[in-house]
């Protein structure tokens, strides 16, 4: 156990077990810095944070169950105290307004070094933002349209609440309505009702198109296995 009395507790959410143990390894390096847990999907992460209540949540975005993003919104509104840093191979601006819309402080492309890791940790600590270098230029050219008249990012009229988009990622995995029902403890009308709004809300009209939606989005990755029914 380090002994600091500024210890700054992580958790790492990431789906790829090669990939957190490097994590892990990097920042326990810091003097400063403990990773209390490890999660391998957004629901895990959501039930870690509880358990821990860390300081900082380094999440990936593309993740099986349930994805950063919905683990996020579940985070910051449960435990606000708990910050996030967003660490993703998904640097697209439709997610990065996403995540700064919630509330989100830091944002690093995966392609970063390991002292961008452990400044934007220390940065978001302290009540700071801190995103990649690309991210910065792009939003700081759009800020003018995309600010409101408080200065916080306009979130998009036809955003997904939460449960649509557990929906979305279930359905492009390739649950059928059944098993997203019973994965998320709703029942199957519910389920049908969600996959309606969620076509008229995105003007996509079948199964196939809400996958290559979730695809493009990061909801999931390209490669993940979809099942066949």
């Amino acid at each position: 156990m380090k002994k600091s009395s500024h210890l700054i507790t992580v958790l790492l959410a990431d789906d790829h077990t090669v990939f957190r143990d490097g994590l892990h390894m990097l920042l326990e390096a810091e003097s400063d810095i403990q990773v209390v847990a490890e999660a391998r999907d957004g629901r895990e992460a959501v039930q870690l944070v509880k358990k821990h209540k860390p300081d900082v949540v380094v999440m990936d975005v593309a993740m099986p169950h349930m994805n950063g993003l919905e683990a996020t919104r579940q985070i910051m509104k449960s435990f606000p105290a708990t910050k996030i840093l967003i660490l993703s191979a998904h640097n697209d601006d439709e997610y990065v307004h996403q995540m700064i819309a919630m509330g989100v402080r830091g944002y690093l492309i995966k392609q970063s070094s390991a002292k961008a890791l452990s400044k934007a940790i220390h940065q978001i600590t302290n009540g700071n933002d801190f995103f990649s270098p690309d991210i910065s230029k792009r939003f700081e050219k759009k800020n003018k349209k995309i600010l409101n008249s408080n200065g916080v990012l306009k979130a998009k009229n036809n955003s997904l609440s939460v449960r649509e988009s557990e929906v979305l990622q279930l359905i492009a995995e390739g649950s059928a309505n059944k098993e997203i029902a019973s994965q998320l403890e709703i029942s199957i009308k519910t389920v049908e009702k969600h996959r309606q709004n969620l076509m008229e809300k995105l003007n996509i009209h079948d199964t196939a198109g809400l996958t290559r939606y979730a695809i493009s989005t990061g909801v999931i990755e390209a490669n993940v296995q979809i099942k066949i029914h």
